[in-house]
């Protein structure tokens, strides 16, 4: 008797044990599944990391030409964006390896990148239309991009984003004012604009 209950409370453990294992392997799995994006979210990763590389190279190009302070104290913020980006590519383990200065895998980015410079070159005025230019695009890529996607780490990160690219196109339109010069939105709308420029700077995250 004392066998058979020897063989049962083994027997029993057994079970516990196997029922242990297979709900920590589905917990395992479902991990895998919420740590997982949809391809729309990987390229959207890929694509505004090099967008906020585009803005970075950029004025550090032109800052570095001109001296102007928009440029410098920009840059440093957009470093930032690029690092906030890069970090969710690394914890998502996404392929991305960020080229030289100035190069970029998106050849629509290199197009623009390579006529910004050029345009940039001209005069301080235009170099400053290129950072609005820029800030403007961002702006409505950013909120392109958010609504095909539903993983909040993203979201939260393209929100901060947009965030400083409003601040930063206030920065650029009032050094443009100052200089005499106007600037007309190219990607917002006029309403959306104005309502940026009418708005103060805001607290980004």
């Amino acid at each position: 008797m004392k066998g058979f209950r020897k063989n049962c409370l083994s027997g029993l453990v057994s079970v516990v044990l196997l029922l242990l294992a297979t709900s920590c392997d589905k917990e395992e799995n479902n991990a895998v599944i919420n740590d997982s994006l949809s391809k729309t979210e990987e390229n959207a990763l890929i694509f505004m990391v090099e967008e906020e590389k585009l803005a970075l190279d950029t004025y550090t190009y032109l800052g570095e030409l001109w001296g102007i302070n928009q440029f410098l104290n920009i840059q440093k913020s957009e470093q930032s964006h690029v690092n906030a980006v890069s970090i969710l590519i690394e914890r998502y383990n996404l392929t991305y390896s960020s080229l030289p200065e100035g190069e970029f895998m998106n050849e629509e980015l290199q197009g623009l990148y390579n006529q910004f410079v050029i345009d940039g070159s001209k005069s301080q005025l235009n170099a400053l239309l290129i950072g609005a230019t820029i800030e403007d695009l961002d702006i409505v890529d950013l909120e392109d991009q958010m609504q095909s996607i539903s993983n909040g780490d993203i979201l939260n990160v393209f929100e901060s984003l947009q965030c400083g690219s409003r601040n930063h196109l206030r920065a650029f339109v009032g050094a443009i004012n100052q200089m005499g010069g106007n600037y007309t939105p190219q990607y917002l709308s006029m309403e959306e604009y104005l309502n940026i420029l009418e708005s103060s700077n805001e607290r980004c995250n």
